[in-house]
């Protein structure tokens, strides 16, 4: 692919340039970065500090919640810096780094998910060998595997991405530098880099997604044999926190990437990207603390014993 690039500055167009929007926006936005900091990293660290929580279902977690503080600071600081003073421009470079890392992240996010996926399944499946099937060798290694093949893919993406030509228009109508939006305003032949996109959509969309499907159906089948009501109600209920997370992450991201263009697909990009980068990000420690009683356990016990010295016994009456 031919290189002419002379661009070496993009400008971010977000949402409208209303000033009364942006006055809403701006503090809109800075509520769920904070929101999204704070309940993230306080998994993280009950999840470290616990004992209770060092299975491998809590050592995915707190990657993922890890994840996810990286994930939503790739983009929403910068947005906010745009809404707030009106610079949108982004150099060359800032611009393709901020889309290596928010692919990063969200490549290893994915495999994350697909991961503790697998975990369910061995929990559910297969109770009596699941310490030895989810080591915690064996854990290290698939969360390992997760960080370096989404770095690995996203700096693949990145240098192929950096090689579009960019010969008309610089200005980017989403809220940061996506690999969609940057096709739409490069010129020339695509071809190879549709290509590149196709397999990548298979490698880091479809084969996770699959892997995570065929998780469940066994999952499912197994909940199904079981005779008693009950315990097919609690296998479920170990389920339900990651399965939420799945359909809310999947669900903003086919739409954002799958939903065909229109006349007004440039709004719905950005909306579908708020949910994905912000919402979603913020929504994940909710869900899990909700959800999960030894969670909602922990953490009571980390903000009511230690932080209000309240006795534990106290706590564990409240959840």
């Amino acid at each position: 692919m031919e290189n002419v690039t002379h661009v070496i500055e993009f400008y971010i167009i977000p949402f409208s340039t209303v000033v009364g929007q942006k006055i809403f926006l701006f503090p809109t936005f800075l509520v769920l970065y904070l929101i999204c900091l704070m309940w993230n990293m306080l998994i993280f660290v009950t999840l470290f500090m616990d004992l209770h929580l060092q299975k491998p279902m809590y050592f995915f977690l707190r990657n993922l919640s890890f994840v996810d503080v990286l994930y939503i600071s790739v983009v929403l600081p910068k947005l906010m810096d745009i809404i707030l003073t009106g610079n949108n421009r982004v150099s060359f470079i800032a611009c393709f780094t901020q889309l290596y890392f928010f692919a990063a992240f969200a490549c290893t996010e994915i495999w994350l998910l697909t991961m503790m996926s697998y975990d369910r399944y061995a929990a559910i499946c297969f109770p009596l060998h699941y310490v030895l099937i989810m080591e915690k060798k064996k854990c290290g290694l698939l969360v390992a595997g997760s960080w370096l093949s989404g770095f690995c893919n996203s700096l693949f993406v990145t240098i192929f991405a950096s090689h579009l030509s960019f010969c008309s228009s610089t200005y980017i109508k989403q809220i940061f530098c996506d690999i969609k939006t940057l096709t739409k305003i490069s010129c020339g032949d695509l071809y190879e880099f549709q290509t590149m996109i196709l397999v990548e959509a298979l490698f880091m969309g479809l084969c996770p997604f699959l892997l995570i499907l065929m998780s469940y159906s066994k999952i499912l089948a197994n909940i199904l044999r079981l005779k008693s009501i009950g315990q097919r109600k609690k296998a479920f209920s170990t389920c339900t926190s990651h399965l939420t997370i799945l359909l809310i992450f999947y669900g903003t991201l086919l739409c954002m990437y799958m939903i065909p263009p229109s006349a007004h697909s440039e709004e719905l990009d950005q909306i579908f990207s708020v949910l994905y980068l912000a919402v979603t990000p913020t929504l994940n420690p909710l869900i899990y603390s909700l959800r999960n009683k030894e969670v909602k356990n922990a953490l009571c016990n980390i903000l009511f014993k230690n932080i209000f010295y309240k006795s534990h016994s106290v706590c564990r009456d409240v959840s």
